[in-house]
């Protein structure tokens, strides 16, 4: 009986299709993992020292109470985040050598991206009218700017320089809100239940002042500011997607 002759490009399959694909996501900007690990210990030591001074940590009298807000709580995401990036990098470092990408994950780094990219835009929009109008001289202080301004900028360039590009899909800015939403509920129930930010106020942000604002007025802030961060959401999976469609295109010449 004869037997039939498998050659040998039936045996494997078809040929894969997406050679620059797979090329795209193991590149970023930056393909250097010693530049990276650099990078990412310095911005975990700013990070790191924006926690500590905005929590007091170095003081007799720690403000544990920071941690309801979710200034700290995403400046916490951060530094989990980068001190994951770390590990991987030098994983990646001693296993595949200085060349290429390393990051778990490239929409993991773009959620954790938009979650602080929140904290800095309810800063500036929100925050920082409602204090200069309170005469409050400590606006814009280093503390100030190291939780609100330099963290989410940091997070930012790291995903710009050392994270492959072309994974974001448009449904990823819907799905990046569940961190901001899932904190609203919570400090909505805390406060309902009695829980105090500070003493005597039941909530974290004026924009949340049921009290002072209605029932209506919150919600018409909250779907503002959702529009407004789901649009800058937008703008990351667009520079994403251009950027990794030039990648594509560099790939094949």
């Amino acid at each position: 009986m004869s037997k039939a002759v498998i050659s040998p490009s039936t045996a494997s399959g078809p040929p894969d299709a997406e050679p620059a694909r797979r090329a795209l996501f193991s590149h970023a900007a930056v393909n250097s993992r010693p530049v990276a690990l650099v990078y990412r210990l310095l911005a975990l030591a700013v990070i790191l020292t924006g926690v500590i001074r905005h929590a007091n940590l170095l003081t007799g009298d720690p403000s544990w109470t920071t941690v309801l807000f979710y200034t700290m709580v995403s400046n916490l995401l951060c530094l989990a985040w980068v001190l994951f990036l770390i590990v991987r990098t030098i994983r990646d470092l001693r296993q595949s050598g200085p060349f290429g990408a390393s990051t778990p994950s490239a929409r993991g780094s773009g959620a954790v991206m938009f979650a602080i990219t929140v904290t800095m835009l309810i800063y500036l929009i929100v925050l920082v009218p409602t204090r200069f109008a309170d005469g409050d001289a400590e606006i814009f202080s280093l503390t100030d700017n190291l939780i609100h301004i330099i963290t989410p900028v940091l997070v930012i360039v790291d995903w710009l320089l050392f994270v492959p590009k072309g994974s974001f899909r448009w449904v990823d800015p819907l799905l990046w809100t569940l961190v901001p939403y899932a904190y609203l509920t919570w400090a909505f129930a805390y406060g309902a239940l009695g829980g105090e930010f500070t003493p005597g106020q039941a909530y974290p942000y004026p924009f949340m002042d049921v009290d002072a604002l209605g029932l209506g007025g919150v919600a018409q802030w909250i779907i503002a500011l959702t529009i407004a961060l789901i649009a800058v959401g937008f703008v990351f999976v667009i520079i994403d997607r251009a950027l990794g469609a030039l990648a594509r295109r560099v790939a094949r010449h």
